[in-house]
């Protein structure tokens, strides 16, 4: 691939587009519905970007993004402040720390990547919780957001595969 098919990216594609998506997916399933007496499950769409944003390419503006999304979740989900930023920010420098290790692994070990991230994050969250409430939350409700968040991973795959090439500069 040539330099002059390189094009760059656009920041309101590649984080923007994302991000209001996440907050969709999340107001959608916190709606009240329930099937069977059972509520939808509520995953992290949120580590999803985080995830993919720092494989796709190490930026400055994406620590924001995560941030913005991070307030959003503490707001509409009532978290304390800062909780759900700070873990994702963690999950993001994770994968920056061990992207190179990450970089032309199969999809089966993608999804093991993209599982341990979602455990590193949510333990984070589990912590900080724990620290902010000075109570124990359930390890059984953490552990089945942890479950149909790990399950999300061919929407990451897929953002990266879309963005991956976008600019060969930051190879």
């Amino acid at each position: 691939m040539s330099l002059g098919g390189a094009r760059p990216l656009n920041p309101a594609r590649w984080l923007g587009v994302p991000m209001l998506l996440c907050m969709a997916a999340t107001i959608i399933f916190a709606a009240p519905i329930r099937i069977w007496g059972l509520q939808l499950p509520e995953p992290v769409f949120a580590i999803v970007p985080a995830f993919a944003w720092a494989i796709i390419r190490p930026s400055i503006l994406a620590p924001f993004a995560l941030l913005a999304l991070g307030l959003f979740l503490d707001i509409f989900w009532g978290g304390p402040t800062g909780l759900w930023g700070l873990s994702l920010l963690v999950a993001y420098a994770t994968v920056l720390i061990l992207r190179n290790a990450m970089t032309g692994q199969s999809r089966p070990m993608m999804w093991a990547w993209f599982a341990g991230v979602t455990a590193v994050a949510m333990v984070a969250a589990f912590l900080f919780t724990m620290l902010d409430s000075l109570a124990m939350p359930s390890l059984l409700a953490v552990f089945w957001q942890f479950l149909v968040t790990a399950l999300l991973f061919p929407f990451a795959h897929r953002l990266v595969d879309r963005f991956e090439d976008a600019d060969v500069r930051f190879r």
